[in-house]
């Protein structure tokens, strides 16, 4: 599915460009050309010197919100090592279903993939690795909650597993179609909002913010 939305570029340099993604676009291309649309097909295009595999991380699909995409091979061994380290800071905002009590807390999960069910995440605490998110809550909006997400580790779906286990939030996020019912939003309402990292070059701390859009 092709997303019509531009790419929004936060911020650009010779090294690297800082994008803010839509909902719907992949991160990296999938199999098929019909996945073939992401951010680093866009980048690529866009900056004819970038390198063949530009991404240093990545975020959900339905997920929207900051990314930094490398553009050089040194810088992406730079940042790549930033993330593996976690070194990088990101935070996250979310609209969860129900009322969260609790102000923060912080959520310490074993999951692995669900080799049956790919690619739902599912709790293991034999097999699975730990997932480490803090979270607090910065507001009570109707029938759902705002929650701001510090995730400490970068597993796939964290966020979400975290928000809808019962020995996390006990919330799935509104518009899950994995974790949740996926029915009363017309997109997963998560949003990486805030991003940091050392600069591939000067090691100058960057830090950029981008607008939660609901």
């Amino acid at each position: 599915m092709s997303v019509e939305r531009p790419l929004e570029i936060v911020a650009e340099d010779a090294n690297f460009v800082v994008v803010e993604k839509p909902s719907g676009l992949l991160s990296v291309p999938g199999r098929g050309p019909e996945k073939w649309d992401c951010v680093t097909a866009r980048v690529r295009e866009r900056y004819p010197g970038c390198i063949e595999q530009p991404a240093v991380h990545r975020l959900d699909m339905d997920t929207s919100g900051l990314m930094v995409v490398a553009l050089q091979t040194e810088s992406h061994r730079v940042l790549s090592k930033q993330f593996q380290a976690r070194q990088t800071a990101k935070r996250y905002v979310a609209l969860v279903e129900g009322h969260v009590a609790q102000e923060r807390g912080t959520v310490r999960l074993p999951f692995r993939l669900d080799i049956d069910n790919r690619p739902h995440q599912i709790y293991d605490e034999v097999h699975g690795k730990i997932g480490i998110t803090h979270w607090e809550r910065i507001a009570i909006e109707g029938p759902r909650t705002r929650i701001a997400f510090t995730p400490v580790t970068g597993r796939t779906h964290q966020l979400r597993v975290h928000a809808a286990h019962e020995r996390g939030l006990g919330a799935p996020i509104a518009g899950d179609p994995l974790y949740g019912d996926g029915t009363d939003s017309e997109r997963l309402m998560l949003h990486a909002s805030e991003l940091a990292f050392d600069h591939p070059t000067s090691g100058e701390r960057m830090a950029y913010q981008s607008p939660v859009p609901f």
